[in-house]
């Protein structure tokens, strides 16, 4: 596509006398990241009219057009994509640098943004470890499903399930998912769950109906219809939004839920819930480390980091019993880390 180049307003080399405002490379930088006026306006805290006034004046400064509409999306130039990697890296140095000025003689405490199924179930449990590790890092643990942009807001770092499309972060896989029957031992017995499937006559089925849309994620009917089960068999059961509330009632003795395995492992491995028939079915959401790439060199948060892709590395190579001593013992395969 041929783009008209604008009329050049500077000709000599640039200096720091001769940079274009800061606020225009600001709004730049911003805009690139998101693709979008919008965004990059909420950002800044601004209007998306002084976002587009901004990028106008930088592209009157280097003469050439940074930004396209192409059927109502925007997409950088080549200029703009020949711009856009060092002025991020500049202001991610600038950033890093005020924030290590800000934090210099203190002890900073790390804000992690993480679902609360998630850290409930997963990351709480664990804590003990980071401490005896980093017994001075102060832990402010947000359990919400709020999704907050790390770039934006004074949240350190996130962690969060799905694809891991997280434009503009430093982003770390930690472990995939799979999801597996899972219901109390001594449910288990009663029923005679240990005959498989069909055996669900009369027993109250848990449902989780929370916010992560993973369409390769089975529900009760879908995993039913997979076995060859008829879909009325299971009794009326209980919704829940989140996963941790569906492993509770299951501790509870209160049904059979299809629950995350990551976050039932130590339940399982405690023998505190059991998996009485099927295998795990992985889903194609995962779990993912994130945070702005000038939070991340932070010496606190990569501690984190760093503590929390050894945890992750131990959980994928887990190798969990499944079934109670007293029905038929399985184990599952490590799943892919990658």
């Amino acid at each position: 596509m041929n783009i008209a180049a604008r009329p050049r307003v500077r000709s000599m080399p640039p200096t720091l006398a001769r940079l274009p405002p800061l606020t225009s490379l600001r709004a730049f930088v911003a805009t690139a990241r998101h693709l979008s006026f919008t965004r990059a306006a909420d950002e800044l805290h601004v209007t998306s009219a002084a976002i587009g006034q901004q990028i106008r004046l930088l592209e009157d400064y280097v003469g050439q057009t940074l930004f396209l509409r192409n059927r109502g999306q925007l997409e950088l130039t080549d200029t703009g994509k020949t711009l856009m990697p060092g002025l991020t890296d500049a202001f991610d140095r600038v950033l890093d640098t005020m924030a290590r000025l800000t934090t210099a003689g203190e002890a900073a405490p790390i804000r992690i943004s993480v679902a609360p199924s998630f850290a409930s179930k997963w990351l709480v449990p664990r804590l003990a470890a980071l401490r005896r590790r980093a017994p001075d890092l102060e832990v402010l643990l947000d359990a919400s499903v709020k999704l907050v942009d790390p770039s934006r807001d004074d949240t350190d770092c996130v962690i969060r399930y799905g694809f891991g499309a997280y434009p503009g972060l430093t982003v770390d896989k930690l472990f995939s998912e799979a999801v597996l029957p899972v219901c109390s031992p001594a449910l288990a017995e009663q029923h005679g769950l240990s005959r498989g499937p069909h055996a669900l006559l009369g027993v109250p089925l848990l449902h989780e109906d929370g916010p992560e849309r993973d369409a390769s994620c089975p529900d009760w009917p879908s995993w039913l219809r997979a076995h060859g089960v008829d879909l009325r068999l299971g009794e009326p059961g209980t919704r829940f939004n989140q996963s941790s509330l569906l492993l509770d009632a299951a501790l509870a003795g209160q049904g059979v839920g299809l629950g995350k395995l990551r976050l039932v492992e130590a339940d399982l491995a405690a023998g505190r819930l059991v998996s009485p028939f099927g295998a795990p079915q992985p889903v194609e959401f995962s779990y993912f480390f994130a945070a702005a790439p000038h939070k991340a060199r932070l010496p606190h948060v990569a501690l984190f980091r760093d503590w929390l892709l050894a945890e992750a590395a131990a959980t994928r190579t887990a190798n969990l019993p499944l079934r109670a001593p007293h029905l038929a013992a399985v184990s599952i395969p490590a799943m892919a880390a990658e």
